[in-house]
């Protein structure tokens, strides 16, 4: 959504010529869909193959793929602020790339994911609550602690029955890992350019 001002065309809640929103719209599309594919197709390349890399190793393979997914966030924010900012870009105006590309990143996830898990892997919460079971077990749980296991799972097993509750539980999987990569990504991409960045200097002082 934009609004016109005496300043510009404000998108996202930042301030925009015409041309940079345009390319800001292009760069988020461009390398969000990148990183959307990256992240759906090792998943897809992993998850058939749980059973003999472990659930374990699993959670840290998952991670890993998010990792190298989401660094398309620093590459799509260094985009922007070399293409469209003439080499500068607020903390801000890169917050809002990269948290955008993470946004359709996530949505990418979720929908490989109840694709894969609908069509292909519909027994993989059960796997998975008989490996938690079987490890809380070996690790001298007590039946307390054993009983509260399965009754979470169960309730997960019912949100999983439904593709918008999944969904939800599934985009948060990805978002913090996103999140954090953004903060960093806009931390150590904000140039601000010369004239602006002495003038806070000044200010400062």
């Amino acid at each position: 959504m934009t609004t016109e001002t005496p300043f510009g065309e404000v998108w996202c809640g930042f301030n925009t010529s015409h041309t940079q929103e345009i390319s800001m719209k292009k760069t988020i599309l461009t390398y969000g869909l990148l990183s959307g594919a990256v992240i759906s197709v090792l998943m897809a390349t992993t998850v058939p193959f749980a059973h003999k890399i472990g659930f374990g190793n699993g959670l840290l393979v998952g991670y890993t793929t998010m990792v190298l997914a989401f660094l398309l966030v620093f590459m799509g924010i260094r985009s922007y602020r070399d293409n469209a900012g003439n080499g500068h870009i607020t903390f801000g105006r890169a917050f809002a790339v990269g948290i955008c590309i993470t946004l359709i990143t996530c949505v990418c996830y979720v929908v490989t994911w109840e694709i894969i898990y609908y069509n292909f892997m519909p027994h993989f919460l059960d796997e998975y609550s008989a490996y938690a079971l079987q490890k809380l077990q070996a690790s001298g749980a007590s039946a307390a602690a054993i009983q509260k296991q399965v009754e979470q799972m169960a309730k997960y097993k019912q949100l999983y029955s439904n593709p918008l509750s999944m969904g939800l539980m599934t985009f948060i999987e990805p978002f913090p890992v996103g999140l954090v990569i953004t903060l960093v990504s806009a931390g150590i991409l904000r140039k601000k350019p010369q004239v602006q960045a002495a003038q806070s200097a000044m200010a400062a002082s």
